[in-house]
């Protein structure tokens, strides 16, 4: 465990696997007993394939290695956050929690050299609909974060080629990057409770991209 202070707030960081159920319960365990309560769960770990091998090339451990990280292990960690949520007061807002999911927009959009992540994606957006439905009467909200072109590591190796589809070609209607700070944005305005009314939405942080132009 590391504590952290920054930006006038005081946390803690905790080595894990996501992929883990033994680590996944430290996470858990440690939050809770330093905090008391867990008001928050963003689910932002995950991987890319390691290779960007054509669909009918891609192997079966970069499959698995995905679905763990990038679905299972967001699953079960949100399956139990959630009844840790559920046996919480809530808070001045009326709420036990909030629930993020961080998709992409390859959770809809094929591409044909990354496909198991694609899946895993689109697996975690319906994830997020079906925790939204079951939490929705217990005072927990469950959202979608759907960012676009990203400036990552994850995204470093292939900037010439969104480099042109930005800002050559205007695939996105606002022609810049998108920044990991643009998706920090829309966490915290959920984290501030903004949209009370609001569960199982999607918001596309993603510079237009979902807009269907001709």
């Amino acid at each position: 465990m590391e504590l952290i202070t920054q930006a006038g707030g005081d946390g803690f960081t905790i080595k894990a696997d996501i992929a883990s159920a033994s680590d996944r319960k430290i996470l858990i365990e440690q939050t809770h007993a330093k905090f008391g309560r867990i008001d928050l769960l963003v689910n932002n770990a995950g991987v890319a394939p390691t290779v960007r091998a054509d669909l009918l090339d891609a192997s079966e451990e970069s499959f698995d290695r995905l679905v763990s990280i990038n679905l299972k292990g967001p699953y079960l960690l949100t399956q139990q956050i959630a009844k840790q949520m559920l046996k919480q007061n809530k808070d001045q807002f009326g709420s036990r929690g909030l629930i993020v999911n961080i998709t992409s927009i390859s959770a809809y959009t094929a591409s044909i050299n990354r496909g198991d992540y694609c899946m895993v994606k689109a697996g975690l957006s319906m994830m997020t609909k079906l925790f939204a439905d079951r939490l929705a009467n217990d005072a927990i909200n469950v959202f979608e974060i759907r960012p676009g072109i990203i400036a990552t590591d994850m995204t470093d190796a292939v900037k010439a080629k969104y480099d042109k589809l930005i800002l050559e070609d205007g695939i996105t209607p606002i022609r810049r990057w998108g920044t990991p700070e643009d998706i920090g944005l829309a966490v915290r305005a959920i984290a501030e409770n903004r949209f009370p009314f609001s569960t199982g939405a999607v918001l596309d942080v993603d510079g237009g991209f979902h807009i269907r132009k001709l």
